[in-house]
């Protein structure tokens, strides 16, 4: 074989490996969980072409072990990435996407905060930061940040409202729902979660999920000191929710009540009469109610309590429990409907 034909040859051979690159990296954008919009490669500048292909077989290999649940192996590669070509937008978007996974919520922070120096209108990385103070229950951060999303795109109006209602703005979310009426743009399940906040007289309750009573506690320190005496004796629980009405009094009732059915029942509905956009309330009572073998009213009071769900983990647990509602009603399809569901959310 001459020179020419081993030109040829290796020619080839490169571009063989560049279209084997290629078909990889289709598939990995196809099955990945994200979007193709999110994971897509950023222009480089000032890289040979052996150094760019290096970094893009890290840069899909991290995807790709992403893809699998491998978070350590994907953050593994993104820093091989991260050497080859440091700064780069879409390497510090993965490395909080991983980071976020790993729950890891201070550096999937620190991150995308460095991708969004350099794209502070990017609404993939914005939405991203949503989800990172959801993570965190900080539902004021998630609300100031959700706001420049829905200047860069008005259509996300909605998930605003819904914040505003977890961070106890309910004025601002039925103001907003109101506007989104006006404009006919009032989703179904808007309308449902606005009846909830009216039905239940939203305007003279001044924080839903307060620790105390705002209106059985004058000051700052009286506040800290209920927090400071807060125990996981149960009677020492009760007594002190006939006392102040807080839902952190609550919640510790609930979740130590155990296999009490009457103070499940009993709590968790009067949660729901005092506290209705808390969805844990909602998912006590469904529950306990199935334990009870009520499950008409198990699955009533569950699809009404779902409204106010926006973390998958909790999702999961309410399409659980709404599967066994149906089973016990002898409704095997929609048993199994929710099931699915459930299953998907915890993939």
């Amino acid at each position: 074989m001459n020179q020419k034909e081993k030109n040829i040859k290796h020619k080839k051979k490169r571009q063989f490996k560049y279209v084997k690159l290629a078909l990889f990296s289709f598939f990995i954008f196809l099955f990945s969980i994200d979007s193709f919009a999110q994971d897509s490669i950023p222009e480089k500048e000032d890289l040979t072409e052996e150094t760019e292909l290096k970094f893009q077989q890290f840069f899909f290999k991290a995807l790709s072990e992403k893809a699998i649940g491998n978070y350590l192996k994907a953050i593994e590669n993104l820093e091989s990435c991260n050497q080859i070509l440091s700064n780069d937008i879409a390497v510090f978007f993965e490395f909080s996407k991983n980071y976020l996974f790993l729950n890891n919520t201070l550096l999937a922070k620190e991150y995308i905060e460095r991708a969004l120096v350099k794209e502070p209108t990017n609404i993939w990385m914005l939405k991203h930061l949503v989800q990172i103070y959801l993570k965190d229950n900080k539902y004021a951060e998630a609300v100031k940040a959700q706001q420049k999303i829905v200047l860069i795109n008005a259509k996300e109006r909605e998930f605003l409202a819904r914040l505003y209602v977890f961070n106890n703005q309910n004025k601002e979310a039925i103001f907003l729902m109101n506007t989104l009426e006006k404009e006919n743009l009032l989703s179904s399940y808007l309308k449902k979660l606005r009846a909830n906040l009216e039905s239940r007289n939203e305007y003279s309750i001044k924080k839903l999920s307060v620790d105390v009573d705002v209106e059985e506690v004058d000051t700052v320190e009286e506040l800290n000191t209920v927090k400071e005496e807060l125990s996981k004796d149960i009677s020492v629980l009760k007594s002190q929710f006939k006392e102040v009405k807080s839902y952190t009094i609550l919640e510790e009732i609930l979740k130590n009540s155990n296999d009490n059915q009457t103070d499940l029942l009993k709590f968790s509905e009067e949660g729901i009469a005092l506290f209705p956009a808390q969805a844990f309330v909602y998912l006590v009572n469904g529950k306990a109610l199935n334990d009870t073998k009520n499950y008409k009213n198990a699955l009533s009071i569950l699809q009404s309590g779902i409204d106010f769900v926006i973390e998958n983990k909790m999702e999961a647990a309410f399409y659980l429990e709404i599967a066994r509602a149906f089973k016990g009603l002898g409704n095997d399809k929609d048993q199994m409907k929710y099931l699915q569901k459930a299953k998907k959310l915890k993939s």
